[in-house]
């Protein structure tokens, strides 16, 4: 299972500078991210190629972060195939809490990062497979 980094960063000018500078000292590589605001704090929520590594570093210099499970799910680049993978997951009611995605180039292959409650992970793993979608494993993810 793909694992995504979620860091509470205080809303000012340097935090993610100073983030992005303990995860470059760790030789940590971002496949993709988002940025969520939320008042006085926000949340960065990574995709990286050593997890593990990268909440240790952080962690290490006091930032507040957790590692969860995503589905990462391989979606080809075409319309209609994000209604797809939710109408999937909607007809088995399974709740999607949060969902950002990326396309690769030059393969035009979408990845969907999807969290799903943890009681809902396993059934959600197999609703994606059986409407016809690769879900990429840990390794495969990171390997991008």
């Amino acid at each position: 299972m793909a694992k995504q980094l979620t860091i509470f960063v205080e809303n000012r000018p340097g935090r993610l500078q100073s983030i992005a500078q303990n995860l470059h000292r760790s030789s940590i590589d971002i496949r993709a991210f988002t940025i969520q605001d939320r008042g006085d704090y926000g949340l960065l929520r990574l995709i990286v190629d050593k997890p593990n590594d990268a909440y240790l570093a952080l962690a290490d210099v006091g930032c507040a972060c957790a590692l969860k499970d995503v589905l990462a799910v391989s979606v080809p680049d075409q319309p209609g195939n994000f209604y797809k993978l939710t109408s999937a997951l909607a007809a088995d009611n399974i709740n999607v809490l949060d969902a950002y995605g990326f396309v690769l180039q030059p393969h035009r292959t979408g990845i969907c990062c999807v969290e799903i409650d943890k009681a809902q992970m396993a059934k959600a793993e197999e609703v994606v497979r059986q409407a016809g979608f690769a879900v990429l494993q840990d390794e495969e993810l990171y390997g991008l």
